[in-house]
């Protein structure tokens, strides 16, 4: 089980199943949303992220035609994602986790649309889109 939360802590949640990869994405929607150059995600089954206090405090903005965005109101803390195409997964915000991840990035996705001033100096596989 890993643990996490937003950066004001009125959102905390827990991931009770094991992850099914780790991934760096550099989508232009995820790049907005950090503030940063890419997000790294983790993904779960959905069934396996419960949230354990202030779930009432998050807040979905819809980015995109089936893709909700899930936040603190409170802190604006991206938490996940969750698309209709992909019903029985999340996308966990790697950041948020309070306990170390286990699994370490495996690719990099969306690199078609990375920020023109990162360079990928790893060996990792990368998509051009998503990678499943």
């Amino acid at each position: 089980m890993l643990r996490g939360s937003c950066m004001c802590g009125k959102v905390k949640y827990e991931l009770r199943g094991d992850p099914i990869v780790t991934y760096y994405c550099h989508c232009g929607k995820c790049r907005k949303q950090s503030g940063s150059s890419f997000a790294t995600n983790v993904i779960f089954r959905k069934e396996h992220l419960v949230f354990v206090e202030g779930e009432e405090s998050i807040s979905r903005w819809n980015s995109s035609p089936g893709k909700h965005r899930y936040f603190c109101s409170g802190c604006g803390s991206p938490l996940y994602s969750h698309g209709e195409n992909r019903k029985h997964i999340v996308s966990v915000r790697a950041g948020t986790l309070t306990d170390p991840l286990p699994l370490a990035p495996s690719v990099h996705a969306f690199v078609a649309h990375k920020a023109n001033w990162v360079e990928i100096t790893d060996d990792l596989p990368q998509h051009p889109e998503y990678f499943a």
